[in-house]
């Protein structure tokens, strides 16, 4: 269950708080109702985030000499800061994505998905299959993020490698084999994040200002690379798939009788790119009547959360605008909650009401499949056919 957590387990009846052990034997307690889940994100005092980037597969010696020959380093920053440095950090990353910010960027980007979603199209009516990962979906979050932040100017195919490798590195089952391998691609995209960090402008610029460390300002940019771009275009091909099983949503859209805003909210609560998110107990506690050990490593079951009776209407059907629907945790919640929110539902919604009409009239030639990983679902594909073809 913990490597493919968004699969038929996610329905299938669980308590309040299970332990699970996981590949290496390591015991979890995992938390699947929404107010404990919410509980835990909302008290970084009881609950630290200090093991959210650490490696679900220890790594091996030699995959660690490969990282240090690179110089790689994760200091506390965002995700993992439980320090004093946090509010800072954030609060300088926020401004970059500030919602003014944000929607300056949506006419740009809509021009680029409807020029993108008419080239498609032509595809389909000659009968070709169309890559809506690949197509459409994989690249738009980092193009948007690079005009925000001015990330260092590197190839596209480049980063994605990279981001996809670094989710696979800290947070898949491995075998040493394959940690090697990431850890070399990996440890190599840091020292072009390193020598960016340096004399870079943007982002990088305005945390350097602030009088923060070479490794700080890896550490923000690795990160955004990771969870403010490649979680976004995982959840726009997640959720295409989705809408691609719901005619009756997509007429909706097309007759103004659905929201687009309330489209990308059922999405993020039916199929959240990111499923689970890890705290550690700090000290001895108590959740949902079971006990919880200071030193516990905590698996925070968003998806589950997305899906509990208590909260939601009917927890299982895509139906935009119900009860509940908003009050998903795909985005965290405190003091850690995820800073591109505002940015992540405006990509959303502009590839929901310019791709959509897409969908009619065609079949799913190959759903995304998504490997084992203990939080992210990493979608490889989506590949569809005109059916008049």
């Amino acid at each position: 269950m913990l490597f493919s957590s968004w699969g038929s387990a996610v329905q299938a009846p669980w308590p309040d708080v299970a332990e699970v052990s996981d590949h290496v034997g390591v015991r979890h307690l995992v938390v699947t109702r929404h107010a404990l889940v919410r509980q835990v994100l909302a008290d970084p005092v009881t609950y630290p985030p200090d093991n959210a980037l650490d490696a679900v597969t220890p790594m091996p010696v030699t995959a660690l000499r490969v990282l240090a020959g690179h110089r790689f380093r994760l200091p506390p920053t965002l995700a993992n800061n439980s320090g004093a440095s946090h509010p800072e950090i954030r609060a300088i990353v926020a401004a970059a994505l500030r919602p003014e910010r944000v929607a300056a960027q949506r006419p740009w980007l809509t021009a680029l998905v409807r020029e993108r979603v008419a080239r498609l199209g032509a595809r389909l009516d000659t009968g070709a299959p169309v890559d809506l990962y690949a197509d459409l979906a994989a690249d738009l979050p980092l193009l948007v993020l690079a005009r925000l932040v001015e990330l260092p100017d590197a190839p596209v195919g480049a980063v994605k490698e990279f981001a996809r490798a670094a989710l696979e590195l800290f947070w898949a089952p491995l075998d040493t084999d394959r940690q090697l391998a990431l850890a070399a691609e990996v440890g190599r995209f840091h020292r072009v994040l390193r020598d960016f960090a340096a004399t870079g402008g943007g982002l990088a610029g305005e945390l350097r200002a602030a009088g923060h460390s070479s490794d700080v300002v890896v550490g923000a940019l690795f990160f955004l690379l990771v969870a403010g771009q490649e979680t976004t275009s995982q959840f726009l091909t997640l959720l295409l798939h989705r809408l691609a099983g719901e005619p009756a949503v997509r007429a909706g859209l097309r007759t103004g009788e659905v929201a687009v805003a309330d489209v990308v909210e059922e999405g993020l609560r039916l199929e959240p790119p990111i499923v689970t998110w890890r705290r550690v107990a700090e000290a001895d506690s108590t959740l949902g009547g079971t006990a919880v050990p200071a030193g516990s490593s905590l698996v925070l079951w968003l998806g589950r959360a997305g899906r509990d009776p208590a909260v939601v209407e009917t927890p299982d059907e895509f139906r935009p605008g119900q009860r509940g629907s908003r009050r998903h945790l795909s985005f965290g919640a405190g003091a850690h909650r995820c800073v591109g929110d505002v940015l992540a539902r405006m990509e959303a919604a502009v590839v929901v009401a310019e791709a959509a009409p897409l969908l009619d009239g065609v079949t799913v030639v190959r759903p995304p499949w998504c490997p084992d990983n203990l939080t992210f679902r990493m979608p490889d594909a989506f590949v569809v056919r005109g059916t008049g073809s």
